[in-house]
């Protein structure tokens, strides 16, 4: 699971990002309310963690901005426990609100149960053309024939159906799959699609995942 914290404060940032890392999370720090739109456009994550009084832009501009685009759940944190702030907060879009000081335990059990309220709104199964991906189940069909894939091509087919028609870079697709910096160097995501597109592709009479040169890849029916 992929969270985005933004709290500027340098202490509670490191114990909440190295908490959340051990707990079993890829956590992006931010310190600014620039910085956590930038983050929050330019990569998809379960969850975001927002701190109210970040410098530049504050959470409340913050997650105004963001419900424009997108319905990520958002836990709001903050130092003042005042019932006009909560009643701002939820109006305004956050999904649940803690306030400081808390305990590292109760942060962590909120975080889980709005990635569960998240899933639940998820629809089961994810589709384009005759592709199916049944996600309670794991499983994944093309014209009624189970398709077996590995553990990071199942994610980098979730990805990709769940941004379908998106052209997707490699730096994109890296980060998203492998959690890792794109080094030019290296041919990993070109491999894994290659592998995926073997499976659920070149059996097939129309391929689903196109090449986008210079850009990336995108999937899409196209005819």
């Amino acid at each position: 699971m992929h969270l985005l914290l933004a709290e500027d404060e340098q202490h509670a940032g490191e114990y909440l990002a190295k908490g959340l890392g051990e707990s079993g999370f890829v956590v992006d720090w931010v310190k600014t309310g620039r910085d956590a739109l930038h983050q929050a456009h330019s990569s998809e994550y379960d969850a975001i963690i927002l701190d109210v009084g970040l410098p530049d832009i504050d959470g409340w501009e913050v997650i105004k901005r963001l419900r424009q685009t997108q319905q990520t759940p958002v836990l709001f944190l903050t130092a003042r426990d005042r019932i006009e702030d909560r009643v701002r907060g939820l109006e305004l879009g956050a999904d649940d609100y803690l306030v400081k000081p808390y305990a590292f335990s109760e942060l962590l059990a909120r975080v889980r149960v709005l990635l569960r309220r998240g899933k639940q709104q998820e629809t089961d199964i994810l589709t384009l053309s005759d592709l199916e991906a049944h996600l309670l189940r794991r499983r994944v069909e093309r014209a009624g024939q189970r398709v077996d894939l590995t553990a990071k091509e199942y994610a980098l087919l979730l990805l990709f159906l769940r941004r379908r028609g998106e052209v997707l870079s490699r730096t994109l697709i890296a980060e998203q799959v492998w959690d890792m910096n794109f080094d030019s160097d290296t041919n990993v995501v070109d491999v894994a699609v290659r592998r995926l597109r073997a499976k659920i592709d070149e059996p097939f009479s129309r391929p689903l995942i196109h090449t986008v040169r210079g850009f990336g890849y995108v999937m899409e029916q196209r005819d």
